[in-house]
């Protein structure tokens, strides 16, 4: 018995329309990479699932633009609106602005200048030149504003160093009037070699 035909209307069973969509989009690609192949043809296929998955295929070393483009031609059915178009432009426009972008830079690390002229080697000078005199310039300052914490820092410690020297000379002008008020002498607890040595005349002197 040959195969029945299949009445071409929305499968209402979930499950057996997803399993419908799975088997015929595969079948669909498969179809689409073979006569790409076979008849060296620009394909180009998008299948959105009631989901909103997408899936596509395009032919190999053909983008995607270049079949849309071809086919607004042929067509004349216009795919792009001013606003795109713009939008298109605009990203032309930055691309080839950091292709320029890009070559000035190795410019200025000194890459590939073999083929550039006397003026644009002197303008490639005159920028370094500047870009130098800014870069020492913040290094001064850094360096100026480093010196200036420093000192800010060394006026800090030697106010704090007068401070605790003054305290501890009340502190001990304190202890010692403490000392001789309690009749407590302090020298003698004091070790020898700071004890201060009487006087003691000279013998010689005598005789």
């Amino acid at each position: 018995m040959g195969r029945g035909k299949i009445e071409i209307k929305r499968i209402e069973n979930s499950n057996n329309r997803q399993v419908t969509y799975s088997k015929r989009r595969n079948g669909i690609i498969k179809k689409a990479k073979e006569i790409s192949v076979l008849c060296d043809a620009q394909v180009s296929l998008v299948i959105f699932a009631n989901s909103g998955k997408m899936h596509e295929y395009c032919s190999p070393k053909t983008p995607l633009i270049n079949i849309l483009d071809a086919y607004q031609k042929q067509s004349g059915n216009r795919l792009w609106d001013a606003k795109h178009e713009n939008l298109s432009n605009e990203i032309e426009r930055i691309k080839k602005e950091n292709d320029n972008m890009q070559i000035e830079l190795r410019h200025l690390k000194g890459e590939d200048v073999q083929s550039l002229h006397h003026k644009e080697l002197m303008s490639i000078e005159s920028a370094l030149e500047n870009g130098l005199a800014c870069v020492r310039q913040r290094e001064m300052e850094i360096y100026r504003m480093a010196r200036e914490n420093f000192a800010d820092k060394e006026r800090v410690l030697e106010d704090e160093n007068r401070s605790l020297t003054y305290q501890m000379h009340h502190l001990v002008m304190d202890i010692e009037g403490g000392e001789m008020e309690n009749g407590y002498n302090y020298q003698s607890q004091m070790p020898f070699s700071f004890r201060v040595q009487p006087i003691q005349p000279n013998l010689q002197e005598r005789i």
